[in-house]
């Protein structure tokens, strides 16, 4: 059974380096360090998919096809049934943490009202799999979390594009992504866990 890492965000180039596209753009670097194949479209699984082997472990790296509210669609064929989805890990933004901040979360977790996993979750029935959160809001010079409060203003941060100096941030944020998501294939969620979640 392979353990699935799949890369949550909005399919097509308008949407590329948007916020909101954080899982996806941490799957596409996982793809490049890991040296796996280009990512190729399965339109059958309404997602475009590449895999490998690392350390004897099969590994596919999924990317929806379709918009984030519809995710679970990408995702029901390489998951097929709860013990499956234990080996599984959504990649997804988070505006409660900071960016250059990632938490990785034990299964079982709930959606935090992210309209992606909430999709996977009612498409697998279950919310048993590991999801690894990418910050992307702002923050102090202390480093205190400032987050856009509501409405629009939450939409217009969400899918506007990382700045510049944001993306130097999201590239320290991919080297400890690419490690993360190397344990989880490799070892288990508590190691990787350690690793993401020690500052």
């Amino acid at each position: 059974m392979a353990t699935v890492i799949v890369g949550l965000g909005n399919p097509g180039g308008e949407y590329a380096k948007t916020r909101h596209n954080a899982g996806r753009m941490v799957v596409e670097a996982y793809a490049q360090y890991a040296e796996f194949e280009e990512f190729a479209l399965r339109k059958a699984a309404n997602a475009s998919v590449t895999e490998g082997v690392i350390d004897a472990e099969k590994v596919q790296l999924v990317l929806p096809e379709v918009f984030m509210n519809h995710s679970g669609k990408g995702v029901t064929s390489f998951v097929k049934s709860v013990k499956a989805a234990k080996k599984l890990l959504v990649v997804r933004d988070d505006l409660d943490l900071p960016i250059g901040v990632i938490k990785l979360t034990v299964h079982g977790r709930g959606s935090g009202g992210h309209k992606g996993v909430e999709s996977i979750m009612r498409s697998l029935k279950t919310k048993e799999f590991a999801q690894l959160k990418i910050g992307i809001s702002g923050a102090t010079p202390k480093g205190k979390i400032r987050k856009p409060e509501a409405g629009e203003e939450v939409v217009g941060h969400v899918i506007g594009k990382f700045s510049p100096k944001e993306m130097e941030l999201l590239k320290k944020v991919f080297e400890k992504t690419n490690q993360t998501i190397q344990l989880f294939a490799t070892e288990d969620i508590e190691a990787a866990m350690l690793f993401a979640n020690t500052k």
